[in-house]
């Protein structure tokens, strides 16, 4: 195929090659605020199930307000057509959290970063994207980064096989909250699928989050102010320039680009939190970026 063809065929899935750039440019900087947002966790003095929902509960507002002010708010239209992919998402949030309680962090976030591969299969064999050898194969030197970079910043496993199939499950309902996502846009705008979800996720939060004893007090004045500043980046930000994006690019890249989290929390946690950084740590993370620019390359000019 020429390469004028294969910008045709682009250009009739995923929009003119502007749309593509600009959705290239939305999933970097959603999953970069949803790394600022997993490191602003540290900091917030309360259980992580009671970050989830007071988060998400303040998501919903600001975006029932935000669709308000633009002439609709919320119906249960919206409701409805985001039921599944809140539901992904409320189950991925209480999933996760549970098994970084269970098991080891490692192992939660190798297991989590295995998704692009669940991903990748639903995308070729129910959105009809083809996935290019050398893509595949960036993508999984981009895994084999990760895997370095969790590694190295390892401290003492405490293993736990119910931690691991949380971890597990959990993987699973993150790429299918990608999947819904992009299938919303036959029913929905992103805006009122970010809504939607935002508002699932709180429902099935709170009660989850009350059943595993976690503390819903109201929070101190410190924990609102990063709470507010999280909500913006991984919420407003991350959720909404992501759910944005993936109308625009194929699934599976959106899923990919995910690797970057663990790297620019590492990143953001070295700068502003102290935390220390191996050499081994840097290596690994710049043959994560390095593989992520090859694949964002190859889609940008394909």
């Amino acid at each position: 195929m020429t390469q004028t063809a294969k910008q045709s065929s682009a250009a009739a899935r995923f929009g003119a090659a502007g749309d593509v750039t600009q959705g290239l440019i939305g999933a970097g900087l959603a999953v970069s605020a949803w790394a600022a947002g997993s490191v602003l966790a540290k900091v917030i003095e309360m259980g992580g199930m009671a970050i989830a929902v007071y988060r998400f509960a303040v998501f919903s507002l600001i975006m029932i307000v935000w669709l308000r002010a633009r002439g609709s708010g919320i119906s249960w239209r919206i409701l409805r057509h985001s039921m599944w992919g809140g539901i992904a998402l409320g189950v991925d949030v209480a999933f996760f959290f549970s098994a970084v309680k269970l098991t080891n962090i490692v192992n939660a976030t190798l297991i989590g970063a295995m998704q692009p591969v669940f991903v990748g299969v639903i995308a070729a064999k129910f959105f009809g994207e083809k996935i290019a050898r050398r893509d595949i194969a960036w993508s999984g030197v981009a895994i084999a980064g990760v895997v370095l970079v969790v590694i190295a910043s390892n401290g003492t496993p405490e293993w736990s096989l119910t931690g691991d199939l949380l971890a597990v499950g959990a993987m699973i309902t993150f790429g299918g909250y990608f999947i819904f996502s992009k299938r919303s846009k036959e029913h929905l705008t992103p805006t009122e699928f970010t809504t939607g979800t935002a508002i699932w996720t709180t429902a099935i939060n709170i009660p989850l989050a009350l059943a595993f004893g976690q503390d819903l007090s109201w929070p101190s004045a410190n924990n609102w102010a990063w709470l507010m500043l999280m909500t913006l980046l991984a919420g407003i930000i991350g959720h909404t320039a992501m759910n944005w994006s993936l109308v625009r690019i194929p699934l599976w890249i959106g899923s990919t680009l995910t690797l970057m989290i663990p790297v620019v929390s590492s990143l953001i946690a070295w700068v502003a939190l102290d935390e220390s950084l191996s050499l081994t740590q840097a290596a690994a993370g710049s043959v994560v970026l390095g593989s992520l620019f090859m694949v964002v390359r190859h889609q940008s000019s394909s």
